[in-house]
């Protein structure tokens, strides 16, 4: 028999990775953290016990990498859904999809979501692997279609706002409702209730289904400082939202 060559071997541990992701994110939202062992990881996975540490240094690295490849597999598959978004308010779905998905994942793996964010906010911190990295590029290409004149600065901004929501959703005893949360991120950004995946629920009392109190698109004022990315319906709106700035808004 000859040998494997190199891409054989590759696509061998792409796939060997993969399972021991996808078993983490399982077993993790099934038992917890604390009840899911790096042995229970690999027997759900069909791997030997040591390959998690060929890949990972540690049991949080090996869910951050974990919940990271699901949010970017949920991210890409709502943004990808047909019908694809097209004509110049396409970036705008797109926005509408990104915050939906990640707020789903949220409502839907509460579990998950809450031990993966505690991870985050300690030691290890946050980990740079490949699947935040593609995760992060897709976020970064959503603020570009919106309209973001500066992403290396709207990205970071909306990725911030997206976990700024999630806590809230997550806060055992004292959580917000996602409808709420939804509704401030889309006046934020100017959107449409109706675009992306409403939720059940109608919108908090004071919203419209324009997005923000009073109806219409919602834009920056100009004192947030955020250069105008294009034109939408005879207005001039901001990049992404009033980054940085006083955050007020004009018709």
């Amino acid at each position: 028999m000859s040998p494997r060559s190199a891409s054989v071997n590759e696509e061998l541990r792409r796939r060997s990775r993969e399972r021991l992701l996808q078993a983490t994110v399982e077993l993790v939202g099934e038992r917890g953290y604390e009840a899911t062992t790096l042995g229970d990881i690999a027997q759900r996975a069909g791997a030997a016990r040591g390959l998690i540490s060929y890949y990972f240094p540690g049991k949080h690295q090996l869910l951050q990498s974990a919940v990271h490849r699901l949010m970017h597999r949920t991210l890409q598959a709502a943004l990808e859904r047909e019908p694809r978004p097209t004509g110049p308010d396409a970036g705008r779905e797109l926005l509408a999809r990104a915050v939906d998905a990640i707020l789903g994942l949220a409502h839907d793996e509460p579990l998950l979501m809450r031990t993966h964010m505690a991870g985050i906010l300690t030691a290890p911190g946050f980990i740079q692997c490949p699947e935040q990295q593609r995760l992060a590029q897709l976020l970064r290409e959503t603020v570009v279609a919106y309209g973001s004149a500066d992403p290396d600065t709207d990205y970071p901004m909306l990725r911030a706002l997206l976990m700024g929501s999630v806590v809230p959703m997550l806060l055992p005893g004292a959580q917000m409702p996602r409808v709420r949360l939804r509704a401030e991120l889309f006046q934020r950004y100017g959107l449409d209730w109706e675009l992306g995946v409403p939720p059940g629920e109608r919108p908090p009392e004071g919203t419209t289904t324009r997005g923000r109190p009073g109806g219409g698109a919602a834009r920056p004022s100009a004192c947030c400082g955020v250069a105008s990315a294009g034109r939408r319906r005879g207005h001039r709106r901001s990049a992404v939202g009033p980054v940085g700035g006083c955050g007020r808004w004009r018709s």
